[in-house]
């Protein structure tokens, strides 16, 4: 994990949101059509109507913000499902409060 990595993505409205939205799925996005909760996450489509942004800038935010370890993805069939990663989320929690 690299806290500086996870700052920049962090520093980013957008991507906060997308964050935040995804702590609580059911209570932000429609049912997901091909998977019957959000166990494995969250359909792009979903994200990228909810943000208002287009494809290849939520596919953007999403890619960034799983290289630095936030999001895992799970791809089924042709679409791709984004959830939290809750450890790393946890441990950079835990090294802002000890680090600084």
């Amino acid at each position: 994990m690299n806290i500086v990595e996870i700052c920049k993505v962090l520093s980013n409205q957008g991507r906060v949101e997308i964050l935040g939205w995804l702590k609580e799925p059911e209570e932000h996005f429609p049912p997901q059509v091909n998977v019957p909760n959000f166990d494995q996450g969250v359909c792009v489509c979903h994200i990228q109507d909810k943000i208002g942004l287009s494809q290849s800038a939520t596919s953007h935010y999403l890619n960034m913000m799983e290289k630095a370890g936030l999001l895992l993805s799970t791809r089924i069939g042709k679409w791709t499902y984004y959830r939290r990663n809750e450890a790393t989320i946890d441990t950079f929690i835990s090294n802002l409060k000890t680090g600084l």
